[in-house]
């Protein structure tokens, strides 16, 4: 059992939460914290621009609160919202935080993945601690 679970949640129509979410729940400890997180991906510059300044605000609160209604389906789970590279970011986050366990959810992989990598799949090649693929 995991005392310290960390959930990287992407809100891609093709990834389903729910698989995750019930691994996570069968794997902590009672008393287990665990941590909900979204990465967005940053706004090239040269996009900014064309991006009414409201939008960007009014997205992070839409997914802050979809984090957080997820959260409460899982005990001691909270939903942190962070900005960055998805997989350099979940592994930044993990090494400052000392999960015991990462779940996350991954896809059939395709031409695309083989050339240029996939979160996931980095995630289990750099992660210090258990790592849990759900597909």
């Amino acid at each position: 059992m995991y005392h310290n679970v960390l959930v990287p949640i992407s809100f891609d129509p093709e990834r389903d939460v729910t698989g995750p979410l019930k691994v996570a729940r069968l794997l902590s400890a009672p008393g287990a914290q665990i941590t909900l997180l979204h990465v967005i991906e940053q706004v090239p510059a040269y996009a900014i621009s064309y991006i009414p300044a409201d939008f960007m605000e009014g997205t992070r609160s839409a997914l802050q609160a979809e984090l957080d209604g997820l959260a409460k389906t899982l005990p001691n789970a909270q939903g942190i919202l962070i900005e960055g590279h998805s997989g350099r970011t979940i592994l930044d986050w993990a090494e400052q935080n000392q999960p015991d366990l990462i779940v996350l959810a991954s896809h059939r992989p395709s031409m695309q993945d083989l050339l240029w990598g996939s979160t996931s799949g980095h995630v289990v090649r750099h992660a210090a601690c258990a790592v849990h693929v759900v597909r």
